[in-house]
């Protein structure tokens, strides 16, 4: 069974999907490195951003997370400054 997660999008990962939030399809026991691919086939340009982080339900979320379509999904990307 899919489920659809709803992911929200900051800074340069809204630029390249023209987007502040996206829908992923995933399985059911998908993590967050399954969902980062995902989003890397739907928009190859997410892949060549480094570092970006995820946040599910307000929280930094490792790899091997598991997430879930009610979950609230962020991608956080580098910020830059000087």
């Amino acid at each position: 069974m899919k489920d659809t997660a709803s992911v929200l999008l900051f800074g340069i990962t809204r630029d390249i999907t023209g987007q502040s939030a996206v829908s992923v399809p995933l399985p059911e026991g998908a993590c967050v490195a399954d969902l980062l691919s995902q989003l890397y086939r739907q928009y190859p340009d997410l892949s060549g951003i480094r570092s970006i982080l995820v946040a599910v339900n307000g929280e930094y979320a490792e790899s091997d997370q598991v997430v879930h379509s009610k979950d609230e999904i962020a991608l956080i990307p580098p910020v830059s400054g000087g």
